[in-house]
């Protein structure tokens, strides 16, 4: 495919706002559609990005021929679903994280891309950040072996807001959500497949009625072991913080800035053609398009982790 590539994003929330304005940076790209729950503000977010069409129903977008490809922001229950609406509708994917909230959806997307013969990815934006890239690069040359991952992933989230602080219409989730970004992370760098998994949860939120806090340990089968510390109840600093433990050096990735076990800056400027891993995200997966290729994230590589926190969930809720 040399032509343009019109995608249709559906979810014109925070995501959804950050993907459009990584698409604006890529070339051959253009964002055609924009689907929405509610037209008014939808229709204002395409008249900022000159989209010309805006619907309320994702299938309205599907229908129309133009549209080659699909990124989904929508909210986590839907994903798996309009995953699989987008391949029967003859449509490239790419869903936001997390796939799925259950297996069982999850290998229905899987078992509907091979049937389609269509890209479908996953948004595991870590596999993209520059400071994760830097990493992996080193694994990839043998110079470096991780030995532990310790990581925090912090929010303060006692009402259900979105990251622009919005109301939000879905409740987010520490272990389908949050925690899929590490055990997906940890599995990729360390080159082997998580073959042991524990996890301890914190008391169920009244109202949000989910965990608010949540420990994680993981085993690959090389060895690497990972720690994995969430909540919803951190009053600051927020985000997700990754110390790499290797044979070779220790390594701590903040956002999108890298430095040595000893707080040295590591530049991670030239990694790759952007800072953005959202960004990055997008141009993996229209490259794939362009040649009719597997993208890095696909829905078969990151598979496994979905089976690791179906595994963890069944823990946490034995009786």
């Amino acid at each position: 495919m040399t032509q343009t590539i019109r995608v249709a994003l559906a979810g014109a929330g925070a995501f959804g706002i950050k993907h459009l304005d990584g698409i604006q940076k890529i070339d051959g790209v253009e964002v055609v559609s924009l689907v929405g729950r509610r037209r008014e503000p939808t229709q204002e977010i395409a008249d900022q990005y000159g989209i010309a069409h805006v619907a309320t129903d994702l299938a309205e977008s599907l229908a129309r021929p133009e549209v080659d490809a699909v990124i989904l922001c929508t909210p986590t229950q839907m994903h798996a679903a309009q995953a699989i609406e987008c391949l029967q509708a003859g449509k490239h994917v790419q869903v936001e994280i997390p796939l799925c909230d259950k297996l069982a959806d999850g290998q229905r997307v899987l078992d509907a891309q091979q049937r389609a013969g269509r890209i479908a990815m996953v948004g595991h934006t870590r596999r993209f950040n520059p400071s994760h890239q830097w990493v992996h690069k080193k694994i990839a040359a043998g110079e470096f072996h991780i030995q532990q991952m310790d990581v925090q992933t912090y929010f303060f989230r006692r009402a259900n807001t979105n990251a622009l602080g919005q109301p939000r219409s879905w409740t987010d989730h520490l272990l389908w959500h949050h925690a899929a970004h590490t055990v997906d992370l940890f599995a990729y760098q360390a080159g082997s497949p998580i073959v042991q998994a524990n996890a301890l949860q914190g008391p169920i939120h009244p109202r949000l009625g989910i965990a608010m806090d949540m420990s994680i340990q993981l085993k690959a089968a090389n060895g690497a072991i990972c720690t994995l510390s969430l909540s919803f109840n951190n009053d600051g600093p927020l985000g997700t913080f990754f110390r790499y433990i290797g044979d070779t050096g220790t390594y701590l990735a903040r956002y999108d800035d890298l430095y040595t076990g000893r707080d040295e800056k590591i530049d991670v400027s030239k990694v790759d053609v952007s800072m953005n891993g959202i960004e990055l995200q997008d141009r993996e997966f229209f490259a794939a398009i362009r040649e009719g290729r597997e993208p890095n994230a696909s829905v078969r590589q990151v598979f496994g982790c979905y089976q690791v926190l179906h595994d963890l969930q069944r823990q946490l809720t034995a009786p």
